[in-house]
């Protein structure tokens, strides 16, 4: 597994003792890539919030102002425990995300859960890699090549939670040789029944 750079800023109190903000920033080098983000809720928690900042810029929790023009993100989020998904999340809505000057568009994703206590892991990808499935099942990967002309960097708060760190960064995976072998045996059998019943067409004639 690839680890990629990543920079984590610090947490920051958020209103009750156990409740803090959490802010990190970083940058793809693949437009397939995948950020994951650890974070624990000791207690039943609303509306812990992932918000991502990088579409359109902004200043994120830590007060650190960020650029726009990064690309087109996506959130996810699935239980620690069981790689199960809770939910994902491509773009917000204006004005809970701010409108990219240049496009127009409120692209910044913003996913609030009420969330019981327990382990949890949220992910960052770039439209329109979403997960399938739970987290062991992978990402579709992105359709844009070289982050669709926009910049490759990201911002992302975790927002209430008691703790939250830096994941694991990775490729979504390909498909694997054997798939590779079953999709040419599958096109190779296709082509000859075609070929016999073509055969089959000319000898009647």
């Amino acid at each position: 597994m690839k680890i990629f750079n990543a920079f984590i800023a610090f947490g920051l109190v958020a209103g009750s003792a156990n409740a803090s903000d959490f802010s990190f920033t970083g940058k793809f080098d693949h437009d397939d890539q995948v950020q994951e983000f650890n974070f624990t809720v000791t207690e039943a928690v609303a509306d812990v919030t992932l918000r991502t900042w990088s579409y359109a810029g902004g200043t994120n929790a830590q007060g650190t102002v960020i650029p726009g023009g990064g690309f087109d993100p996506i959130v996810s989020l699935f239980n620690a425990s069981t790689g199960a998904q809770i939910a994902a999340v491509d773009d917000g809505v204006f004005p809970t995300v701010p409108q990219d000057p240049d496009t127009g568009n409120a692209s910044d994703s913003f996913l609030m859960e009420d969330l019981p206590d327990g382990d949890y892991t949220a992910t960052l990808t770039q439209f329109d890699s979403f997960p399938p499935g739970s987290l062991t099942d992978g990402f579709s990967g992105s359709g844009w090549v070289n982050f669709a002309t926009r910049d490759s960097h990201w911002a992302l708060d975790v927002l209430n939670v008691d703790s939250a760190s830096l994941g694991a960064s990775y490729v979504s995976p390909i498909p694997e040789p054997e798939s590779y072998a079953l999709l040419l045996a599958g096109l190779g059998l296709i082509t000859l029944v075609a070929r016999r019943r073509g055969n089959k067409m000319n000898s009647r004639v």
